[in-house]
């Protein structure tokens, strides 16, 4: 397993057919997918819980099939963000912390909210919704005891300890692209997630939080190219700048945004989500390689 202290690679998902046979071993079957895996990465993104509410027995049975040191990334529904965009939304998150997400335990790891690129950037709304996300796991139970029938007979209303939550914000509006929404996220210690998504959206690296969230959907064609050794080498270079609590010389920052508070170090999480082509899992495991030969601690 690629890990290095306060660096975690990894990679959006695990269940591609077209990685059946490439990156998994041929016979491999279906349900040993994530064991597999997750001896090859200290984090993977858990996407079904972006598409609907899972349940408690997945999330346990998910926990028990990672190693010791492992955590998972949660995408947050697409329900919230997509479908009500941020409004109305009390009980569908209490519905979505309800669902059994405590039952990862010391691993649940930090939480992604993306949003698409047609919803735009208003203050009031966003800062709504920073105010409503639980910062530990005990402010989590306790809006999830706010659920309704949707969870009903399914919910899982308890937590083995308290737990800090973190959140990452993915946004492909370029109206984000504002200081006041950069010093909105650092009031509230919310990452903004640095995409590469082959020039199709909006790029940005301004440091936000108290940890970096990185997300690498292809360097030339979104979800299809992989990346070339000299580009990884670039990412790497980034990834220890973050690290060390500074920011790359050349970072692509928004206009009248202030510089970040200075830190000794900050965690960073990094995930590969050029999969069509069976790019991402070999990519996570060079860029992994290339940080751990620089003995990054």
């Amino acid at each position: 397993m690629q890990c290095m202290a306060g660096i975690r690679i990894g990679i959006s998902g695990w269940r591609y057919p077209p990685w059946r046979g490439v990156f998994y071993p041929e016979g491999l079957v279906q349900r040993d997918e994530l064991h597999y895996a997750s001896r090859y990465f200290p984090t993977i993104e858990l996407n079904g819980s972006f598409y609907s509410l899972q349940r408690p027995e997945s999330y346990a049975r998910w926990r028990e099939q990672t190693p010791h040191g492992f955590v998972f990334a949660i995408k947050g529904p697409r329900f919230i963000t997509h479908v009500l965009r941020l409004r109305d939304i009390e009980v569908p998150l209490a519905n979505f912390f309800a669902s059994g997400v405590f039952e990862l335990h010391e691993k649940f790891g930090p939480m992604l909210w993306q949003f698409p690129a047609n919803v735009k950037y208003d203050h009031d709304v966003f800062a709504r919704f920073f105010d409503l996300l639980p910062r530990d796991t005990e402010a989590a139970l306790k809006l999830a005891r706010r659920r309704d029938f949707h969870v009903k007979g399914r919910a899982r209303l308890a937590i083995d300890r308290n737990r800090r939550l973190r959140h990452a914000i993915e946004v492909r509006h370029p109206g984000f692209l504002d200081a006041s929404f950069i010093a909105l996220l650092r009031k509230h210690d919310i990452a903004l997630v640095v995409a590469d998504t082959a020039g199709k959206w909006p790029y940005v690296e301004e440091v936000t939080a108290s940890f970096m969230y990185l997300r690498l959907h292809g360097d030339k064609e979104l979800y299809a190219s992989g990346y070339t050794d000299a580009t990884l080498d670039r990412w790497a270079s980034r990834v220890r700048a973050w690290h060390a609590g500074s920011q790359p010389r050349d970072a692509v920052r928004v206009d009248g945004a202030p510089p970040p508070p200075s830190r000794k170090s900050r965690d960073v999480y990094c995930y590969f989500d050029n999969d069509a082509k069976v790019h991402a899992p070999f990519d996570a495991i060079r860029l992994a390689k290339n940080l751990a030969s620089r003995n990054v601690r």
